[in-house]
């Protein structure tokens, strides 16, 4: 029943050198959501015959060596020509998605999820860019708000068209798609409340791999956000790495949501949980936590019955 609860803005999956291990092709596909991969004219068949002729949308361009951001903003435009309001754009690295419930992470099928991330960024008038966490950023048992306001968001974006912003430079383009939007008064959202299982920088071939990270690739990115916002970012060595810091973590940008006042907020319409329900996959519940929450939501529903 959850399959069917379907993302009305379209997804799209920037993607290169990953035509035999495209990782969110996959597990969209599984989760019956639709999708399209963008890729360069050079691997398009090699795509096309995996996933299928009309899963595949294949640039005017290729090898431009701008990493991904030709293909972003060609992403955009084409979303913005269907009539969309927003549109996803998708890293190729996903694995899967999981919902923060009770406390713990549990894997999630896409469309609800999705599906429940539209509808909740759409209440407000002043959500620029909006997306999901990384899972491994939300951790069991940890203490996290349903979502943070005005930060970064990475790799499962949801982004408003009629934004007079792009995408630009060469590297930490969601970095400086996020501090663009923030710095001309808009928000950000983040979600904990569903979070993108996404594979490690790196940890896979193809990507920009090749073009970005090669050599001292990492100070090269640091270094050119630092030049653009010089008094927002800075370089410091972390995590064994160079790499960009936010000063202040982000915590300069203080735009408040603003409610959209078409909607009552008073009567807001009760959706049944998206139609997701917790059910057993594996014949052996691995942890007392989640046989506890499975064990309540039994009980829960025999007591609705």
């Amino acid at each position: 029943m959850s399959a069917r609860i379907l993302p009305r803005y379209p997804i799209y999956i920037v993607s290169k050198g990953r035509y035999e291990n495209c990782l969110t092709a996959k597990f969209l596909a599984k989760d019956e959501v639709p999708y399209h991969i963008v890729v360069e004219p050079q691997e398009a068949d090699e795509y096309i015959k995996r996933f299928g002729e009309d899963r595949v949308y294949t640039l005017p361009f290729q090898n431009l060596g701008q990493g991904s951001i030709p293909a972003r903003n060609w992403i955009w435009e084409h979303a913005l020509k269907a009539g969309y309001k927003r549109h996803w754009i998708l890293d190729d690295n996903i694995r899967n998605i999981w919902r923060r419930f009770r406390g713990t992470r549990i894997r999630c099928i896409a469309g609800p999820a999705l599906a429940a991330t539209e509808d909740f960024i759409d209440r407000y008038e002043n959500i620029a860019v909006g997306g999901l966490n990384y899972t491994k950023f939300v951790l069991d048992r940890d203490r996290l708000k349903p979502f943070y306001l005005n930060v970064h968001v990475y790799s499962c974006i949801l982004i408003l068209n009629s934004l007079p912003f792009r995408w630009r430079g060469r590297y930490n383009e969601d970095t400086d798609l996020c501090l663009q939007v923030l710095a001309a008064g808009w928000c950000t959202v983040l979600l904990n409340v569903f979070n993108a299982d996404k594979m490690g920088t790196m940890s896979m071939k193809g990507g920009n791999m090749e073009e970005l990270y090669i050599g001292d690739g990492r100070l090269k990115m640091a270094r050119s956000l630092e030049r653009v916002w010089p008094y927002v970012v800075e370089t410091r060595r972390r995590f064994k790495r160079p790499q960009h810091y936010i000063r202040d973590t982000w915590r300069k940008f203080d735009t408040p949501l603003i409610r959209r006042k078409d909607i009552d907020w008073d009567n807001l319409p009760l959706i049944d949980n998206y139609g997701l329900e917790l059910k057993q996959v594996e014949p052996e519940i691995k942890t007392d936590l989640l046989k506890r929450i499975y064990k309540d939501e039994q009980k829960r529903k025999r007591e609705q019955k």
